[in-house]
């Protein structure tokens, strides 16, 4: 995995979708710049999961962007995915490793500076710090890291970094600016008009904050 594949990092939700079929809104995204896919479901069930994977993994396989599949090792391995995305209450770190093999990707949540510093002694590909901001779409966390909090994760962590949490286009700029190498954004992409132009929008804000950074060292 490279640092720059998590930039605009877009996380599915089929109920945010306004009714449009997830492959579409992801294609679309993916025209407008997003540059990693995680296949989050929490409602339906394995042979349908394993489906939907399947028909991303196809879509997005010649554009070389990595697929992600959120918690459920086997339907990655079922598929063949880039790899997983767990939480703290997932199947452990060690476990998905050995099953995943060397070369997957796996990133892990972290919700507190413990996390972050505990996950410096893990080999995991990158860490999600969730969530920066409130949001609907991630009530299952511990309270908000906000900018500062974000900064400080930021600069202790060993990884490459991604924002969860209220990442939109009025927030991405000065998140990207704390040093955090991309953005996981859920509904300003999922509940878009046109997931294309909202992912258009996002990327050129994150290289727009980009060209004049706070780096790990500044933070």
């Amino acid at each position: 995995m490279k640092r720059e594949d998590l930039s605009l990092y877009l996380v599915t939700d089929r109920p945010l979708s306004l009714g449009r079929d997830i492959d579409w809104v992801v294609t679309e995204a993916v025209k407008g710049g997003a540059t990693m896919v995680q296949l989050r479901e929490k409602d339906c069930d394995t042979r349908e999961f394993i489906r939907l994977a399947a028909k991303l993994k196809e879509a997005l396989s010649p554009l070389g962007v990595p697929l992600l599949i959120n918690d459920r090792v086997d339907v990655a391995l079922a598929v063949d995915a880039d790899g997983v995305h767990i939480g703290q209450s997932d199947m452990p770190y060690e476990t998905a490793r050995r099953l995943l093999g060397p070369d997957k990707i796996i990133g892990l949540s972290v919700e507190n500076m413990d996390e972050v510093i505990e996950a410096n002694g893990l080999d995991v590909d990158y860490i999600g710090i969730s969530p920066v901001y409130s949001t609907a779409t991630k009530t299952d966390t511990a309270g908000p890291f906000g900018l500062d909090g974000l900064a400080e994760a930021v600069k202790l962590s060993v990884h490459p970094t991604v924002a969860i949490g209220g990442m939109n286009q009025k927030t991405a700029f000065d998140v990207i600016r704390t040093g955090a190498d991309g953005i996981a954004v859920v509904s300003a992409i999922c509940s878009a008009d046109s997931p294309e132009k909202a992912s258009r929008e996002l990327y050129a804000i994150i290289e727009e904050a980009r060209r004049s950074p706070i780096s790990k060292a500044q933070a």
